[in-house]
């Protein structure tokens, strides 16, 4: 065991910049598909102190094998893959790099919301297939539609704006969020299925939520409704949505996230034309990979020195 404490790194990688504020750490990668197994041998060979949680999951087996485990820091926003109230319980603290990526994830949200409103993925196919389908195709223009946000955190006023921008209406629900522009009107679930032309999920994964699209909510849409999803997989029931799809109530989805991931193939949604697909990579670009690991490694050095302080 390393002289220095060490931090787990549960990926393959980390930004030069976070690497830097965590100069007097040892630093641990657990490899680019940690497995369970995987990080209790690490934490059990190196006892960390702190934790960065790029990919895989973090239950309570893994915490036991830290002892000296303090905190365990998100390398993003999302920390439904660590088991929070196991960490509650052993007196480690969690954390995200809330905002880090927000810029990188709306913009893929926009992406994927003109890319099905355009059909952009199937008129280039037809494109280089030879065809010119300028006489029978008609998209979907999205000025002065109403947009339906699902969170309104970081990730989904940024979206907002961007929408707002567009000439969208933007109608929003999230019972935490405060002091919103304008420009959002804040509204119930009920009204966001009811009134949406187009819906996008901002929010975080919890047992309450899971599945919240679905039959029910899909059938209480507008016909032709747009659905994108760049925040969890688990947010979405799947069968029910390609069903939807397939009858035309739902007019096309592009979606960043899925109940499993990686998405094994083959898949329901493989070669369905209404479904643009992309692998969770929402918030990876290049100044995201920057600002989430800063972000992930400030947050670790700010609760092991609060620990620190309480000690002395």
């Amino acid at each position: 065991m390393s002289a220095r404490r060490t931090i787990v790194v549960t990926g393959a990688d980390l930004a030069s910049q976070a690497l830097e504020l965590l100069k007097d750490f040892e630093v641990v990668y657990a490899g680019k598909t940690p497995q369970e197994a995987d990080l209790i041998a690490l934490c059990k060979q190196h006892d960390p102190v702190g934790m960065i949680v790029r990919y895989g999951k973090v239950p309570g087996s893994v915490m036991d094998a830290a002892p000296s485990l303090r905190v365990i820091s998100k390398h993003g926003s999302g920390t439904d893959t660590i088991d929070k109230e196991a960490a509650k319980a052993r007196g480690i603290e969690v954390r995200a790099a809330v905002g880090a990526n927000a810029a990188a994830v709306a913009e893929q949200a926009l992406a994927l919301l003109l890319a099905c409103a355009k059909s952009v993925v199937q008129l280039d196919k037809r494109m280089h297939a030879g065809h010119w389908d300028k006489a029978t195709h008609k998209s979907v223009e999205l000025h002065g539609r109403t947009i339906g946000l699902v969170g309104l955190g970081a990730i989904g006023q940024r979206f907002a704006r961007m929408c707002d921008a567009m000439g969208m209406k933007v109608i929003g629900f999230d019972p935490f969020a405060k002091d919103l522009p304008s420009y959002i009107r804040v509204v119930d679930l009920d009204t966001i299925w009811r009134e949406s032309d187009a819906i996008s999920l901002h929010c975080p994964l919890t047992p309450e939520n899971r599945e919240m699209v679905n039959e029910k909510t899909l059938a209480a849409c507008k016909r032709g409704v747009i659905i994108v999803n760049t925040a969890r997989g688990g947010l979405i029931d799947e069968a029910a949505l390609l069903q939807a799809l397939r009858s035309g109530q739902v007019f096309a989805a592009g979606l960043d996230s899925f109940a499993v991931e990686p998405m094994a193939a083959p898949h329901p949604f493989h070669g369905e034309a209404n479904i643009v697909l992309s692998p969770h990579i929402g918030g990876v670009t290049g100044d995201a990979y920057v600002n989430m690991g800063v972000g992930a490694a400030q947050n670790v050095l700010a609760v092991l020195e609060k620990v620190a302080a309480t000690a002395r």
